[in-house]
């Protein structure tokens, strides 16, 4: 029998699956989140709740808002079933189940005055957000604030009628300054080097093009902790909703797979107060650096080196992807000779044996995370993942092979067709440029790093050129098997 999920069938649900030991009327909210997506329902919601289950910090309680059309959507599930959340944990060895229920509430996308509103209240001491890299408007290239771009410009005209995330923020902000209320915590969870930093670019920068004096506010009042995240949570589908229903008899609009595994690093700057999560396993540490250009370039990086060979060789899952003894031993030549030597030490940390640990999580059968999900939004993930380690290796005057066949792989990939002839579905924003470019690339390899915006200084390397050169050029000839050869060969940067 199947129980649709919701505060009155949690009883029903508990023989199959784990259910929160406090009620709703148990919690008060003192946090809105921005971006309730798997990766918040996976991560930030469950460290909540497990927090909740202990019996401590209740009224640190999660509202949901947001700005983009999938928010309505995800809202409107939610909403139905009480703003619950069925969270399946996969390991090697172990699959469980349980129920979420750290968020009590979602507010109405578009919404602006309800949404406003809440943020002003003296309950809400932290504004969370996990809107992915490409929602900070940041320059890819050169990694700063873009105070051109379009969204931004248009809330810098208009800051009673924000439409972005910011634009949001800041009118929070400024209600509370009106009326004496301190200003909240701003805590990015998305996987950006310095994503404190970042979003504090982004609300003070996007203040200071309406109010400079409100910007200085903000850089004098508001506290912006940077923070490291971790836990692979692919997407949910028809197979992952079909799974609860036949594995545990619940049905859950938009239930959440993920691997058990789990990390989050934080600074401890909040000036409001924040939930004691040190007792369910988050590390507060000064300085989140290290632990950031660790997980970024091995895990985040490692991500985008195989999503490209894999979607080329027509394979679907990621665990797929690492069973190819090619792909497999791509990732660790890579790692070991250019990402890797290039990442400052770690506190209480083998980088070889994290490396190690990545490729067992990836190597993951149950976790059903896909190849397609790793390629998307290369534009953005790129800049972020893979070109900075790149940039580095050329700074020390190393060698670049693998990191270029890398960007290589992934100009191939654009072409939009796999070594097979099937047809490739892009997901990036910026999709039709780059396919332009790689077309222009298969006769002459400077189209492609002519994208100044995502290639920056790197480009204007003449090693990095010569061997994506003749990296992209063995991918067109030879095809991405024997290309993947050639490099484990070492014969690729001859």
């Amino acid at each position: 029998m199947t129980t649709k999920l919701s505060l009155a069938t949690l009883d029903a649900v508990r023989a199959k699956a784990g259910i929160p030991n406090y009620g709703r009327h148990d919690l008060r909210a003192g946090i809105v989140h921005f971006g309730v997506g798997n990766f918040h329902r996976a991560h930030q919601a469950v460290y909540l709740d497990d927090l909740f289950n202990m019996g401590r910090d209740r009224d640190w309680a999660i509202i949901g808002a947001g700005v983009l059309p999938s928010d309505r959507i995800m809202r409107d599930k939610l909403e139905a079933q009480d703003f619950l959340t069925t969270v399946v944990e996969q390991d090697n060895n172990r699959t469980g189940a349980h129920v979420t229920g750290a968020m009590i509430a979602y507010l109405e996308p578009g919404d602006v005055p309800a949404i406003v509103a809440q943020l002003a209240s003296p309950l809400i001491r932290i504004v969370s957000l996990t809107i992915t890299e490409g929602g900070y408007f940041i320059d890819p290239a050169s990694g700063v604030f873009d105070p051109a771009h379009p969204a931004i410009a248009e809330d810098a005209r208009n800051p009673l009628a924000p439409k972005t995330v910011f634009g949001l923020i800041l009118a929070g902000l400024a209600e509370r300054r009106a009326k004496g209320i301190p200003p909240f915590t701003i805590m990015s969870c998305d996987n950006i080097p310095g994503n404190g930093e970042v979003t504090h670019a982004a609300v003070s920068g996007l203040a200071r093009l309406s109010d400079p004096g409100f910007a200085d506010w903000i850089d004098a009042n508001v506290a912006f902790p940077n923070g490291m995240v971790d836990r692979i949570t692919p997407a949910t589908g028809t197979r992952e909703i079909g799974i609860v229903v036949s594995e545990y008899g619940i049905d859950d609009a938009w239930p959440v797979f993920c691997e058990e595994f789990k990390q989050w690093v934080l600074e401890d700057r909040f000036p409001q107060g924040r939930p004691a999560l040190e007792e369910v396993g988050v590390q507060f540490v000064p300085d989140v650096a290290p632990y950031e250009h660790m997980k970024i370039r091995i895990l985040n990086g490692g991500h985008a080196a195989i999503a490209y060979p894999a979607a080329l060789l027509d394979i679907h899952f990621v665990h797929e992807a690492m069973a190819e003894p090619l792909i497999r031993a791509f990732l660790e030549k890579l790692e070991h000779e250019e990402i890797i030597p290039v990442i400052p030490p770690v506190p209480d940390t083998d980088l070889r044996e994290y490396y190690k640990l990545i490729e067992t999580r990836f190597s993951n059968p149950k976790i059903g995370d896909t190849v397609a999900r790793l390629a998307q939004d290369g534009s953005n993930r790129q800049p972020k993942f893979i070109l900075p380690s790149t940039a580095d290796r050329l700074r020390r005057g190393d060698d670049v092979v693998g990191l270029s066949l890398v960007s290589a792989l992934w100009c191939r990939y654009l072409a939009g067709k796999s070594d097979s002839g099937r047809e490739i579905l892009f997901n990036d924003p910026n999709s039709d440029r780059l396919h332009a470019a790689a077309l222009l690339a298969k006769d002459d390899p400077m189209e492609f790093l002519a994208l100044s915006d995502i290639f920056g200084d790197v480009a204007q390397s003449d090693l990095f050129r010569r061997r994506f050169s003749h990296a992209l050029k063995t991918l067109w000839e030879k095809g991405t098997r024997q290309t993947l050869q050639v490099y484990l060969d070492g014969k690729l940067g001859e």
